[in-house]
């Protein structure tokens, strides 16, 4: 049949089972929208690019499917970039479509023309410049596969505007792709190798990361823990891929990470690291970091082995396969870790843990951060879905509200972007409008993205906001106060809105508590209205995150609320 270029690229997202759309009109894309306008495709109008691109990877993260994004050309596509960058640094899969000025033009300086092709490649999988209609088809499958298989990631497709008004027959049993992934199956030499490393460990630890959630193995790694009673701590992405209200769980480890995960990771002889990529923020001074263990480090990825820390095993294969391979290996040589060592170990975990718990002082008439967090997890039983902002709001929710399921854990890890959470929260509501799903914000972050408020009020996605308002840029506050003499250069944000107003300007619910007292009441009225909330908590100004680990330090050395370092 002939089609346009337009019809067949809405006639392939059909056939990738393509959901939703995230995007911006603009001129180079007004073909397409018109063409969105005569389908039933379902698309969201956010109120910035970069919106559009957080939407769709909170979409993705949240369902494990690939999220989908429609641009303009020029500026429209370059305000992508933030968004593409933080996919990237997460292994996201993303599809972002981008407009382009006609083929002729390129090179020629056209109104709104950009090579966004050449901007974008050092922080995608993998980009197109799609230069015939008889290739759009194929190009766009293509991406779709680059983006979902082997280790995830965003790809972007730039459609020129007379390849989209071209017309081709189309033919869709005749469009053909290359497969651009290797499979990795681990040998059974491999299983052998783990086998006898944990027969010979007396203090094994798993180390969980993104990797797991992104290979769905999360139900093999927490069989493993619970079957041989090895206790586990996750890095930042990996929250939500043990159950934390497993007595076996340790928390986050690294900068931010609980004492007992830090010490256990100090202090092990075997560490099994799973969908890891060893960052910076998790190892500390790369030297010291586990170092008394045997490393095993499985990942799909063969350009993160031995990238930042050199391991011992190398296993490269799919989590999931591999965690179900070695489940299956140690039944069948029927292992069985040695009870009295495995006993005392748990028990100098819990030492540490009794020694430095997770934990903070709310008294007084000013509202702990800490304690929004933690009266918001007990309110939702844990079952909410949870999108960030970066910075203290980040890592106070890393560590205070318990994550028991994979996917309900959505923010910025790799990049670490200020205004990921709102937009990422519209991209959770929209795949599961029945579920609880709440963006915890700094009041430096939220402004990042703020408009996005109207995107969600126009559409009735009831995302909930929780503002941890302080007044400060905290997290870079923090630092100047530790570091800088208290030298707080710029990071005063008292100067900003009313934000129940400007909430209220938005089309979107607004409340606000000022006492602890009001805190619960505020979440359970915000919470229990079906239509978008932000709620503004005006929490201690100069709260920090502890425990912490400075930098160039060992992550066995902790500050636990003081200057001193604890070991």
């Amino acid at each position: 049949m002939k089609l346009k270029g337009t019809q067949v690229l809405l006639e392939v997202l059909k056939e990738e089972k393509v959901e939703i759309i995230f995007g911006y009109p603009g001129g180079a894309v007004l073909d397409i929208y018109d063409e969105l306008y005569k389908s039933d495709f379902r698309h969201i109008l956010v109120r910035h690019e970069q919106g559009a691109v957080h939407a769709a990877d909170g979409y993705a993260r949240a369902t494990g499917k690939v999220g989908v994004c429609l641009v303009t050309s020029g500026p429209g596509a370059t305000n992508t970039v933030t968004g593409i960058a933080t996919a990237n640094m997460d292994s996201i899969p993303l599809v972002v479509f981008t407009g382009q000025v006609p083929t002729g033009l390129i090179g020629n300086d056209a109104f709104q023309e950009c090579d966004i092709t050449g901007i974008t490649r050092p922080c995608t999988k993998h980009n197109f410049l799609v230069r015939t209609i008889e290739e759009l088809a194929a190009t766009i499958k293509e991406a779709f596969h680059i983006a979902r298989s082997g280790r995830p990631g965003p790809v972007l497709v730039d459609l020129p505007k007379n390849i989209m008004a071209a017309q081709i027959d189309y033919d869709p049993a005749a469009v053909r792709i290359r497969n651009h992934e290797a499979v990795y199956k681990p040998a059974p030499k491999k299983m052998a190798n783990v086998l006898e490393m944990l027969a010979r460990a007396q203090k094994p630890l798993i180390m969980t990361g993104g990797g797991v959630i992104l290979g769905r193995a999360a139900e093999e790694l927490t069989r493993l823990a619970r079957r041989y009673r090895i206790p586990v701590t996750g890095t930042l992405m990996g929250l939500g891929s043990f159950p934390a209200s497993d007595s076996l769980w340790l928390g986050m480890l690294g900068m931010h990470g609980t004492y007992y995960a830090n010490m256990a990771v100090s202090t092990c002889d075997l560490l099994l690291a799973v969908g890891v990529r060893f960052d910076d923020r998790v190892t500390g001074t790369i030297d010291t970091f586990a170092a008394n263990a045997k490393i095993v480090h499985i990942d799909i990825d063969p350009s993160s082995i031995n990238k930042n820390v050199t391991v011992d095993l190398p296993i490269i294969g799919d989590t999931k396969a591999a965690l179900a391979d070695l489940l299956r290996f140690l039944e069948e040589h029927h292992y069985e870790p040695e009870s009295a060592a495995r006993r005392d170990w748990l028990a100098e975990i819990d030492e540490w843990r009794e020694k430095a718990p997770l934990t903070y002082c709310q008294n007084g008439e000013i509202i702990k951060p800490q304690f929004v967090i933690q009266t918001l997890s007990n309110l939702t039983g844990g079952d909410a879905l949870i999108t960030t902002e970066v910075g203290q709001n980040q890592m106070w929710t890393a560590q205070f509200f318990g994550f028991d399921r994979p996917n309900s854990f959505i923010t910025s890890g790799g990049l670490g972007t200020m205004g990921f959470g709102l937009p990422a929260a519209i991209g959770v509501k929209s795949a599961f409008p029945d579920r609880q799903v709440v963006d915890i914000a700094g009041d430096g972050s939220i402004q990042m993205n703020i408009q996005e408020l109207a995107t969600a009020a126009q559409y009735n996605i009831a995302v909930k906001v929780v503002l941890l308002n302080n007044g400060y840029l905290g997290m870079v506050r923090q630092w100047q106060e530790l570091f800088y003499e208290k030298r707080y250069s710029h990071t005063d944000m008292t100067y900003a809105p009313d934000f129940v107003k400007l909430a209220e300007a938005f089309g979107v619910a607004g409340l606000r508590a000022t006492k602890p007292g009001e805190v619960e009441d505020v979440l359970r009225q915000g919470l229990a209205m079906d239509k978008p909330v932000l709620m503004d908590f005006r929490v201690s100004r100069e709260e920090c995150v502890y425990p912490m680990v400075h930098p160039g330090e060992s992550i066995s050395q902790m500050a636990l609320g003081t200057r001193e370092m604890i070991n």
